[in-house]
């Protein structure tokens, strides 16, 4: 994984901004400008990208982006970033040890190319299972390389398993279309379900009940390069909370979640 140290200077399935010249150049220097903006703990880096209309949405809500974790300087000790070039958007991960933080954020790219949205689920303490320390230990050890041109699921393939993940609350079928792997891990909060074995399985845990609310809200960024999904949404069944999940595919098979779920600041409870 990626350590980062040095950056000082509706729920839709369709893209928010598909366009042509949607380039990950352009992805990468706005994701970019947005973590220097973090470690800053000011906006100044992001200020040219932004539309004039620029809407900040944190633990889904929208507000001031000056009343959001965007204006608290944190050291970040992991990013990574992944580029979905048909909606125009960016997911980032990012830990700081220190801060504590883990955050997950969303960038939206209006048809001009400026940013329309920064969309953030942030934890902190009272978050779902927080420890973000153990979130960094865990997060090192993986491997997230990119996927050959030629070994890469589709797009609508990686939505797909995403989504029936996600409607295993609220589906008593939902688990049959995950298409589980092995090894698979996932790293909920800061709980993990690996420990390193061939036989490491991401399906213990998973819901019994499923007549739960369904998860919703949801907003996806797509990168087959990364074989990855990633989806903002209302996590209902615990306390209508602020709620991200990611699911990388390998081979067409899940390997890897991750969570990261905030409760308006109360701690989670089921």
């Amino acid at each position: 994984m990626v350590l980062f140290s040095f950056y000082t200077s509706l729920a839709v399935s369709i893209p928010f901004s598909s366009r042509a010249d949607c380039t990950k150049a352009l992805l990468s220097s706005a994701a970019d400008a947005y973590v220097a903006a973090q470690t800053a703990g000011s906006i100044t880096a992001l200020q040219p990208l932004l539309s004039s209309n620029f809407t900040y949405e944190e633990n889904n809500k929208v507000i001031p982006h000056q009343q959001g974790v965007l204006h608290k300087p944190l050291k970040l000790d992991h990013r990574r970033t992944n580029y979905d070039l048909v909606a125009c958007a960016t997911y980032t991960e990012l830990v700081s040890a220190n801060g504590p933080y883990v955050i997950g954020t969303q960038i939206r790219h209006a048809p001009d190319g400026t940013i329309a949205k920064i969309d953030s689920v942030s934890t902190t303490t009272n978050a779902w299972l927080f420890n973000a320390t153990k979130t960094l230990e865990f997060i090192n050890k993986e491997s997230w390389p990119p996927i050959p041109a030629a070994k890469r699921d589709a797009r609508a393939a990686i939505q797909a398993a995403g989504d029936a993940y996600m409607d295993m609350w609220s589906s008593a079928t939902a688990h049959t279309l995950v298409p589980w792997g092995t090894p698979c891990v996932r790293l909920e909060g800061s709980a993990y379900t690996g420990s390193g074995q061939a036989n490491d399985s991401c399906q213990p845990g998973i819901p019994s009940n499923h007549s739960q609310a369904p998860n919703s809200r949801r907003r996806y960024v797509i990168d087959e390069e990364m074989g990855s999904v990633h989806i903002l949404c209302v996590w209902e069944h615990m306390m209508n909370a602020a709620d991200g999940h990611e699911f990388r595919l390998e081979g067409g098979k899940l390997r890897f979640v991750h969570t990261m779920t905030e409760c308006g600041g109360k701690v989670c409870r089921l």
